[in-house]
């Protein structure tokens, strides 16, 4: 570790402990989902209703655990696949330039499956017409559905690394399924992100007729989830780190030995 990454390590430890740092950034968050802040970006063109401090998060757990596939429930407008999989070419180029080999853009190694239980037509379009389409697998039906998490398991090839992004229905219930049913899939040292987690933080009443609330998230699946499983760890370094986030206590890293794949 050198000097830059100390000083980091540093300024994150005394970041998890400062109050008005927390403060203000919780109000931030607040404010900023009631005037839908997040929907106002795009990721090489298309639509990603994400924070930029979850993107760049996203950003560096990719580039340092180097999965082979990441698997992404909730496909919305399909932003978040294409920042996912313009990662993984990155990776895959600067393997290439690495080992003087060379990559097929039309046939690449590192994928995406993204999942929802209603991709829109216009949507399906616009991604399948994206250049990063080559990467991208959709599938439609609901993330918990035994059939579709059967075909999630069959786009994993023999020692693929994989990591989960889980951002579809936000209740208790059904994020507790999708963590029992794909968190298993992730690879020793890559992680399983379970977005908006900050439900648990708001206001009651906050989200409507949506049917999840405080006390119904998931953050609350996390939890008991965490109570069922001693394979995975909440990564308190990226919260201490994004402090603006949808997904705080949501990045969780499963343990053992991280082998990162650099064929």
């Amino acid at each position: 570790m050198n000097e830059f990454e100390r000083e980091i390590g540093e300024r994150l430890r005394a970041a998890a402990t400062n109050t008005r740092l927390r403060t203000d950034a919780h109000a931030f968050t607040v404010s900023s989902i009631e005037a839908k802040y997040s929907y106002n970006f795009h990721w090489l063109g298309r639509p990603v209703i994400q924070y930029p401090q979850d993107m760049v998060a996203l950003q560096e757990i990719i580039w340092s655990t180097r999965p082979d596939l990441v698997i992404e429930t909730g496909v919305a407008h399909g932003g978040s696949l294409i920042l996912t999989a313009s990662m993984l070419a990155l990776l895959d180029y600067a393997d290439a330039a690495a080992t003087g080999g060379s990559i097929d853009p039309r046939s690449p190694r590192r994928r995406v499956v993204g999942v929802d239980i209603d991709i829109r037509a216009h949507n399906r379009q616009a991604i399948e017409a994206h250049p990063m389409a080559p990467r991208i697998t959709l599938l439609q039906g609901s993330s918990t559905d035994a059939a579709i998490v059967q075909r999630v398991r069959q786009a994993i090839g023999a020692d693929a690394r994989v990591m989960v992004c889980l951002d579809s229905n936000h209740t208790h219930a059904h994020v507790l399924d999708e963590l029992r049913a794909y968190a298993p899939l992730v690879s020793p040292g890559c992680y399983c992100v379970v977005f908006d987690t900050v439900i648990e933080d708001l206001a009651p009443g906050s989200f409507g007729d949506r049917p999840w609330d405080v006390g119904d998230n998931p953050a609350t699946a996390i939890s008991a989830w965490l109570g069922e499983s001693g394979d995975f760890e909440v990564d308190r370094e990226i919260d201490a780190k994004l402090q603006v986030s949808v997904a705080r206590g949501g990045y969780l890293r499963r343990r053992g030995m991280a082998q990162a794949s650099r064929r």
